[in-house]
């Protein structure tokens, strides 16, 4: 039998972008090749109810990087989730880290990393979008407390919707 996790959601932290600046500095002098490292997820999004767990998303110039990538954050105790969201987006999970880190590595270019980046300076922008959302998964962590992929897996029509209307500038 699979035991699974309790999904938690927390209040917004204010230390949660301080944190990620620290764990930022870090992946970089790792990671020298990163062209970017972006704070996503409802972490970075002021005020977000939010899972208590960094995402970053590290963008490194192409697939030939993910190998080298991956070999320094598993060296640094970061274990492997595998391929998620699309097949160029590879996570990994700091084992043992305050807050818990979630990074992602993703190549120039990847799609799943625009439309993170679109969403959540969206939902800075608009803040009944974000009071939306943060009701929403305050809904779907009670329905699915104990199935984190199907909490993540409802939020999934949301998530698109603001994303389109996002990068086509509509409402």
């Amino acid at each position: 039998m699979i035991m699974h996790k309790p999904v938690e959601l927390v209040s917004y932290d204010p230390q949660w972008p301080q944190a990620f600046l620290r764990i930022h500095d870090k992946l970089l002098t790792w990671v020298p090749q990163a062209l970017s490292i972006d704070h996503i997820g409802s972490t970075s999004i002021p005020g977000m109810t939010a899972k208590p767990l960094i995402d970053i998303d590290i963008v490194v110039p192409g697939l030939e990087h993910i190998e080298d990538a991956t070999r320094v954050l598993l060296s640094q105790d970061y274990e492997p989730r595998g391929n998620r969201y699309d097949g160029e987006v590879w996570a990994f999970l700091s084992r043992g880290s305050e807050p818990a880190e979630r990074v992602y590595l993703c190549p120039a270019g990847n799609r799943t990393h625009r439309n993170r980046l679109a969403f959540r300076d969206y939902l800075i922008a608009h803040p009944q979008a974000a009071t939306d959302y943060a009701a929403l998964k305050h809904r779907l962590a009670a329905e699915f407390r104990m199935d984190g992929d199907r909490y993540t897996a409802e939020k999934r029509e949301f998530v698109d919707t603001i994303v389109m209307q996002a990068l086509t500038g509509s409402r």
